[in-house]
């Protein structure tokens, strides 16, 4: 792994701003490697003419499409890692990286997610697909061949089947990771001991008033809580 600081991207939605503050901090804070965390903002990567997308009445988040474009942020070099906004990480981020394995052009966790509930977040509809939140944490081998077919014309036009349920790998190219780094809130079984490494409250967090009895809220608001004392 390269010597620098190891690259994250995550997810930037402006209803959800608090959830992308407390997903950064608490990654940061619990990070024994050098970390760069950075919001995919997408009236910024429209600005730079990367995402001309246009608005799909379906997306759920503005980074619905924009997480596609981390390996070409990344210069198509090394690894990075794309989350969601809605993570919250309880463990330290360099035992993630050391999994990296450079037989992959990805890799993620196989969830198999069928939720029974008809919405999320503040109304959206939710929704059950194939592959269903592989895409919502992805460790990106950027310099990977099939991973450099990912390009922003690509991330553009191709559909949300083809870029979500990853068909721009063949599938022995996208490597496997341990389900407790993207445990899905109200899905996922709790651990007999202690907590996930990292909790995906991918229904709503408690950001929303609809959310506020989420399994493991109590750490989402001690975290936030923590932040707000924490100096800039």
């Amino acid at each position: 792994m390269s010597q620098q600081p190891f690259r994250v991207f995550v997810g930037w939605d402006g209803r959800e701003d608090i959830a992308y503050q407390v997903c950064r901090h608490s990654l940061l804070s619990r990070s024994s490697i050098p970390v760069t965390v950075a919001p995919l903002r997408q009236a910024d990567l429209r600005a730079q003419g990367l995402y001309d997308r246009p608005v799909d009445p379906l997306a759920s988040t503005e980074f619905t499409y924009t997480r596609f474009l981390v390996p070409h942020l990344a210069g198509y070099e090394g690894w990075a890692l794309y989350c969601d906004c809605d993570f919250l990480w309880l463990a330290d981020i360099a035992e993630l990286v050391a999994m990296a394995d450079d037989r992959y052009g990805a890799m993620c966790v196989h969830h198999d997610h069928r939720p029974t509930e008809t919405v999320k977040m503040d109304g959206r509809p939710q929704t059950v697909f194939p592959r269903k939140n592989w895409s919502s944490l992805i460790l990106y081998n950027c310099s990977h061949p099939a991973t450099r077919r990912l390009t922003p014309p690509v991330a553009n036009r191709e559909t949300g089947a083809f870029l979500h349920r990853f068909q721009w790998l063949p599938d022995e190219a996208i490597g496997a990771l341990p389900e407790s780094w993207n445990w899905l809130e109200g899905w996922s079984a709790k651990p007999e001991s202690g907590h996930p490494k990292a909790i995906h409250y991918t229904r709503g967090g408690p950001w929303f008033d609809a959310w506020r009895q989420v399994d493991y809220a109590d750490l989402w608001l001690g975290e936030a809580e923590r932040l707000a004392l924490a100096p800039s």
